[in-house]
């Protein structure tokens, strides 16, 4: 039926269009990873499957408008393998991402972040020494603790209004000390020990230092994880959305590939290619 061709073109059209935002979350990711989240290998799968969407939609939405088989069989090829990818990279992003989540404090707007509430792939590879060097480096670089200072009239704002503060995970794992130390508030990056009791290596790790900080602290890399995880989950809604439409699309691509093979064929729409013959009789 010609009307297949026809929506597998606007489905094209529509599918050419949301590629757009699979794109620009792959752009999103790689401007996190350069400022924020400093991880930057994560978004390159996202860029090529969206620029790869862009071209093979346009390719399907050619042969659907102009019954080119040639072109549909190239959409329905490569789009298969496009959407395992999509699929695959959706499914990695949540198994990596699975686990973690800030813990809550009395009297603290923010959360505090330990590594051990992370597992996997994704912990291991932020976590290790080699790598972690260019993260932290990132993080310092991006003077994102510098940038966490608020004053009134030349004075650095209170304790309390400090404690009311929505942190990011990183301001938070990064930029002060864990609040399980009871380290005592001068301002947003500088805090003092008070002498008691020490609960984690981050307590010692902490350095009022302003190249070091907790850069070097688990909860840093704890931070970084979970800045992470919100910035995938955020994505992968979008991924879903362009997967469930990808499908229909290419369910639909294949009525329209058989319909473009019917025509060239030049085989009626509806009647059979063989007809069964009638048995002559024989006369004696």
């Amino acid at each position: 039926m010609r009307t297949s061709n026809h929506l597998i073109g606007v489905l094209n059209f529509l599918t050419f269009l949301l590629s757009i935002p699979i794109l620009g979350g792959g752009i999103w990711l790689s401007s996190r990873a350069n400022n924020t989240d400093c991880l930057k290998f994560l978004q390159w799968p996202l860029i090529i499957i969206g620029i790869s969407i862009m071209v093979v939609s346009l390719a399907g939405f050619a042969g659907a408008c102009y019954r080119n088989t040639f072109l549909m069989w190239v959409y329905l090829f490569v789009m298969f393998f496009i959407i395992a990818a999509l699929l695959g990279f959706i499914i990695f992003a949540y198994v990596v991402t699975d686990k973690g989540s800030g813990r809550p404090f009395l009297n603290r707007a923010y959360s505090d972040y330990y590594l051990q509430d992370y597992s996997g792939w994704l912990k291991d590879r932020v976590a290790s020494d080699s790598y972690w060097q260019k993260i932290s480096s990132c993080i310092r670089d991006s003077k994102v603790c510098g940038k966490m200072g608020k004053s009134s009239s030349g004075v650095p704002e209170s304790a309390d209004t400090f404690y009311r503060r929505k942190l990011s995970p990183i301001e938070s794992g990064c930029c002060k000390p864990p609040t399980e130390c009871g380290y005592t508030y001068i301002n947003e990056t500088f805090w003092t020990s008070t002498g008691g009791v020490v609960y984690s290596t981050d307590c010692n790790t902490w350095n009022t230092d302003q190249g070091q900080l907790c850069y070097s602290c688990n909860s840093c890399k704890a931070g970084v994880l979970a800045n992470i995880r919100k910035s995938w989950r955020k994505v992968s809604v979008i991924n879903i959305v362009i997967l469930i439409i990808l499908v229909i699309a290419y369910v639909i691509g294949c009525a329209a590939f058989r319909n473009n093979r019917r025509i060239d064929n030049d085989e009626p729409s509806g009647e059979a290619r063989m007809t069964k013959s009638q048995p002559s009789r024989l006369h004696l």
